[in-house]
This record gives structure tokens, C-alpha cells and sequence, in this order.
């Protein structure tokens, strides 16, 4: 994460909110893999190395080799469900080296599957792209094709392991086509968004994504967590234990604010009248 992406100018903010100020009392060592997983445990050693005092991780491979590779305190966040992939033993005792922000994507599907049912009233089947080599996000995955059976959405099911494997998706989709795309958020899929863009803007296909700054950059609709309440709490999580709490007493905190974004440059461009209802909702709006 970096001061200009939007994870990492957030975090920033978090951080500064509670007076650590970088090149006063904070330094900040960023390590990425660039969805290359097995690179992580050279990055962790480097950070070890260097003397951190606290890692922040971002996906749940990260959060893996930090929970096994060091004793150092570890905040997540976008780990998916942490007491599913085992990362903690439950959200109010962690246990171990680890706390931070859970994922809530059980609860979020739904609305999101409402959210493609407004703007296609036909909706009946969504193709769900998610990293397959990702146990974080296969159960993010899991949780939404749950939640879009439960509404009577048929589900196509597109994991990826590495970039090459989008062109079969989209190979998969052209052969059956469904009504809609979501996208779960991780390293992989963030990194080949613009294909998949692409691919919506192509054939006219609405798709809808997990974060706010994907519709700003080019994407239709997105419902997720605040980005800002996100990072502020786990900016709070590390200032609680900079001054010496234990992660392991740290309840694993879920998030409590979230926003509805919509880029009505690419719903023109697919040919998409968004309701003025659900415009009145949405909490940003891009032209």
C-alpha cells in the first residue's frame, strides 16, 4: 500500500488522525508481492529484518505467512472471514499474534444482488469471478454464492489462479452468458480489473465490485465498507498496541459503515439507465 492508492492514503489519514506523523514519530516499511505469493516470505523476512514493531497485512495470504513466519503483533484486513480460514479462533478471542478488521460478505451479498436486481430487473444468473488459489477469498466467494442462491440467482462460478485464466472466464462467459458480473476484490483480480472492465463495457454486461475507488477507476456499481472507518480502526488497533496491548486480546472488529458507489459514465456506455431512486442513495456518484 502507498500513500497514492486508496488503501494506503487511508490508512495514512487512520494513522495521522492519532497523532503518528510520517517522518515525525511514524515510519512506514511497505513490502508487495504484486499477487506473486510466493514471494511473501522473502518481504517478511525483510520486514523482520528491518525492525518493525508492528506488520499490517492486506489479503489473507499475507495475513497466513504473517500469523506463521513471525512473532511480531499483525493487524489484517481484507482476509475474508478470519475464523473460517483458521487465521483466528474467534472474532472476540483471537488468540495468537493477530486482530484487525473482518470481512462481512455474508451480509453484503445480498445487497449487492438487490442493487443488480434494480438496475436489471431480469437478473437471473451472475458470473462470479474470485482468486481460486486464495482460501480467503473462495470463502468470500462461497459466502455470496450463497447469498445470491438464497434470492434465486443462479450463479456461474469463474475462479482464477493467475492472469492467464481470465481469458478463459470470459471464454466461459461468451459461451453461456449471464446477466451480470461480480467481482471479488484480491490481489489477482485488482490487478487484471481493467480486462474485466473491458470485457462488461464489451458486451454490455453490468458488473458490480466490492470497493468504491473500483467504480472510480472505471467499473459500474460498488457496495462496500468504508475505506476510511476501515483503516481508521485499524489504525486504532495498532495505536492500542504501539502503547502495549496484546493482539490476541484485541476482539477482531467488523465494519459498521458502508457506501454505495456508481460511475454513470460506464452505465451510459453499456446502456444503462440507472433509477433515480437508486441514485438518491448512493453516496458517490462519478461522471
Amino acid at each position: 500500500m502507498t500513500d497514492q492508492d486508496p488503501n494506503g492514503a487511508s490508512l495514512v489519514r487512520g494513522l495521522a488522525q492519532l497523532g503518528y506523523v510520517q517522518g515525525s514519530n511514524l515510519v512506514l516499511e511497505r513490502r508487495g508481492a504484486e499477487g506473486h505469493i510466493d514471494h511473501l516470505p522473502r518481504l517478511l523476512e525483510e520486514l523482520v529484518a528491518s525492525k518493525v514493531d508492528l506488520i499490517i497485512t492486506s489479503g489473507y495470504p499475507a495475513a497466513l505467512a504473517a500469523k506463521h513466519g513471525t512473532t511480531l503483533p499483525v493487524v489484517a484486513i481484507f482476509a475474508g472471514d478470519p475464523v473460517g480460514t483458521g487465521l483466528v479462533e474467534t472474532l472476540a478471542q483471537p488468540g495468537g499474534n493477530l486482530t484487525g478488521i473482518s470481512d462481512v460478505s455474508a451480509q453484503l451479498t445480498p445487497k449487492r444482488m438487490e442493487l443488480l436486481q434494480e438496475l436489471v430487473p431480469h437478473l437471473r444468473r451472475v458470473a462470479m469471478l474470485w482468486n481460486a488459489d486464495d482460501l480467503g477469498m473462495t470463502l468470500r466467494y462461497r459466502a455470496s454464492e450463497a447469498g445470491a442462491k438464497t434470492m434465486g440467482v443462479l450463479v456461474q462460478p469463474l475462479g482464477v489462479r493467475e492472469p492467464e485464466d481470465f481469458n478463459l472466464a470470459f471464454s466461459a462467459m461468451e459461451h453461456e452468458m449471464s446477466d451480470a458480473i461480480l467481482m471479488v476484490t484480491d490481489s489477482l483480480t485488482v490487478l487484471n480489473r481493467k480486462r474485466v472492465f473491458q470485457f462488461a463495457a464489451a458486451h454490455r454486461l453490468p458488473a458490480i465490485y466490492e470497493f468504491d475507488w473500483l467504480v472510480r477507476d472505471g467499473g459500474l456499481i460498488s457496495y462496500a465498507p468504508d475505506l476510511d472507518e476501515s483503516f481508521g480502526r485499524v489504525a486504532a488497533l495498532a495505536d492500542r498496541i504501539f502503547k502495549g496491548a496484546k493482539p490476541a486480546a484485541l476482539p477482531f472488529e467488523q465494519p459498521t459503515r458502508f457506501q454505495l458507489a456508481i460511475n454513470l459514465t460506464s452505465a451510459k456506455a453499456i446502456g444503462i439507465e440507472v433509477p433515480p431512486v437508486l441514485l438518491g442513495r448512493a453516496d458517490e456518484v462519478f461522471e
